[in-house]
């Protein structure tokens, strides 16, 4: 089983293509060089594992999404990863993850409309949800009727949040009747600079127990955000990597 994985800091990424071996000598390199204990050695071995020297020394929190390599499936595997103080810890087991029913897809390639998830490196941004109250420390906005995410690519206001009227002759409704968006989080996918027509409302948010395809966003069951929910700090740097 060959896995394509990355570390990222601002858009610039490092990617190691590795196989079981390669994954078992990372592992103890990342042991030797963050201390990590070895009762997760085992662990560490089945997971897209690097060497501490090519982790972006901002990077504090990281959700990792990674398919095995050529597969073209909306399935994949989410690990999430901190690093503070010289050592890196997987928090979770890996949890599984919906993409898009195209799968996934590169950044140049990405187009409005067409069900992928754009592959890359991302900052983590706005969270918002239907409850009033969550536990979590992250700032969220509780949405209703009046929020939308704008994904007319003619209109000025594509692929930003509007709360309100808007001129946008197509746009994403924040509080659906479905769980989707019950907890749902900003993938800063095309966000800045935002280019027409490459894509909108990339979000990582949550799905049903079946785990069916989505637009081109990263889902997770309601129990697993949660757990991530609880574990993210505002105060650290956060970005999620979406792995072809």
């Amino acid at each position: 089983m060959r896995w394509v994985f990355c570390c990222f800091q601002k858009g610039i990424s490092q990617i190691l293509v590795c196989n079981r071996y390669v994954c078992i000598c990372t592992a103890i390199l990342l042991l030797s060089a963050c201390k990590i204990s070895k009762s997760h050695l085992a662990n560490i071995a089945q997971l897209p594992s690097y060497p501490d020297s090519i982790m972006p020394k901002d990077a504090e929190q990281m959700l990792i999404v990674a398919v095995k390599s050529g597969d073209s499936s909306h399935k994949g595997f989410l690990y999430a990863i901190e690093h503070k103080k010289g050592k890196t810890v997987r928090i979770f087991d890996k949890m599984n993850v919906s993409l898009g029913r195209s799968g996934i897809f590169s950044s140049e390639k990405k187009r409005e409309g067409d069900g992928a998830t754009p592959a890359g490196f991302y900052r983590v941004g706005q969270l918002f949800s239907y409850e009033s109250s969550i536990d979590s420390r992250m700032p969220f906005i509780q949405v209703n009727s009046d929020d939308k995410w704008i994904d007319d690519s003619t209109s000025p206001e594509y692929n930003t949040y509007v709360r309100g009227a808007t001129q946008a002759k197509s746009y994403e409704n924040l509080l659906l009747s479905s769980i989707d968006y019950k907890y749902c989080m900003v993938i800063e996918y095309n966000t800045n600079p935002v280019i027409k027509g490459k894509g909108s409302a990339i979000f990582f948010h949550i799905t049903s127990n079946q785990y069916p395809p989505t637009a081109g966003c990263v889902a997770v069951k309601e129990q697993d955000m949660l757990r991530i929910l609880a574990w993210l700090d505002p105060r650290k740097k956060k970005y999620i990597g979406i792995i072809q």
